[in-house]
C-alpha cells in the first residue's frame, strides 16, 4: 500500500517548457550578478573535479562565468550551478518577475493526498530553495502546505539508487510504501533498485524514453484515484 509519494518536478508537476523557456534563460541572464566569492569557490571546486575526471570544460580564465554557461549548456546537474540558479530565481520571485507553474491536476492531487494522509515530498535536481519558490508562488496559491520535504543533488544523483535509499530513510515508512513519479526511466530504475515503486509521468513536451516496463500516467489524478 502506498503511504508516501516522492515527486520529480520537470515533466511531472511542471511543464518542461516552463523550466527551459522561463527559468533557465532568466538564470542565464542574471547569473553574472550573483557570482560572489562563495559561488566562485564552489564552482572552482567542481571545475577542478571535472578536470581531474577528464571532462575537459573550458578554461577557467579570469572568472567563473564561462564555466557557468558551459554547465548550463551541458544541462549538468551541478550542485554549485543549482545553488547559483536558486539565488537568482529567489530574487526573480521576490520581484514578481517569476511565478511557479504546475499542471492543473497538481493542486487537486496534492489536496487529495493530504486528506488521505499520504506523505508527499519532492526530489529534483533544482535546489531545495528553487523547489520551495516554485511551489509557493503558483496561480493556485502556496502549495508547500501539502509537501513534507524536499531533496536535491546534495542528497545524490537522481540516477543513483543510493540517493533513493537515503531519501527513503527520511520517510517514516518502508521503501516499498513509497511511490516515485518521474518522466525519466533511468531515475525510475534507480528508485526501484532501492525498493521504491515507480510510475512514469507522460506529459506534453516530455522526451521519449527507452523501452521499459513501467506503468505510465498522464495526470497525477491517476495516482491513488478518489475511488481507491
Amino acid at each position: 500500500m502506498t503511504k508516501g509519494i516522492l515527486l520529480d518536478i520537470e515533466g511531472t508537476t511542471t511543464p518542461i517548457s516552463f523550466v527551459h523557456d522561463v527559468l533557465f534563460p532568466y538564470a542565464r541572464a542574471h547569473a553574472p550578478e550573483y557570482l560572489d566569492d562563495e559561488a566562485r569557490r564552489s564552482l572552482k571546486d567542481e571545475y577542478d573535479s571535472d578536470v581531474a575526471r577528464g571532462l575537459a570544460p573550458p578554461a577557467w580564465a579570469s572568472g567563473a562565468l564561462e564555466y557557468v554557461y558551459w554547465l548550463m549548456d551541458q544541462d549538468r546537474k551541478s550542485t554549485a550551478l543549482k545553488t547559483l540558479q536558486g539565488r537568482v530565481w529567489k530574487e526573480g520571485f521576490r520581484r514578481g518577475e517569476l511565478r511557479g507553474e504546475v499542471f492543473p491536476d497538481v493542486p487537486v492531487a496534492l489536496e487529495r493526498w493530504k486528506k488521505a494522509g499520504i506523505d508527499v515530498r519532492i526530489y529534483s535536481s533544482g535546489s531545495i530553495l528553487a523547489q520551495q519558490l516554485l511551489f509557493s508562488t503558483t496561480r493556485y496559491g502556496d502549495l508547500t502546505r501539502y509537501l513534507n520535504g524536499y531533496f536535491d543533488t546534495t542528497t545524490g544523483a537522481k540516477s543513483d539508487p543510493a540517493s533513493y535509499a537515503a531519501i527513503s530513510k527520511e520517510f517514516p515508512l518502508f521503501p516499498f510504501e513509497i511511490l516515485f513519479v518521474s518522466d525519466v526511466t533511468r531515475e525510475l530504475h534507480a528508485a526501484t533498485e532501492a525498493g521504491l515503486s515507480a510510475l512514469l509521468s507522460v506529459r506534453p513536451g516530455n522526451a521519449a524514453q527507452p523501452e521499459h516496463s513501467f506503468s505510465s500516467i498522464t495526470s497525477l489524478l491517476e495516482v491513488l484515484p478518489e475511488s481507491s
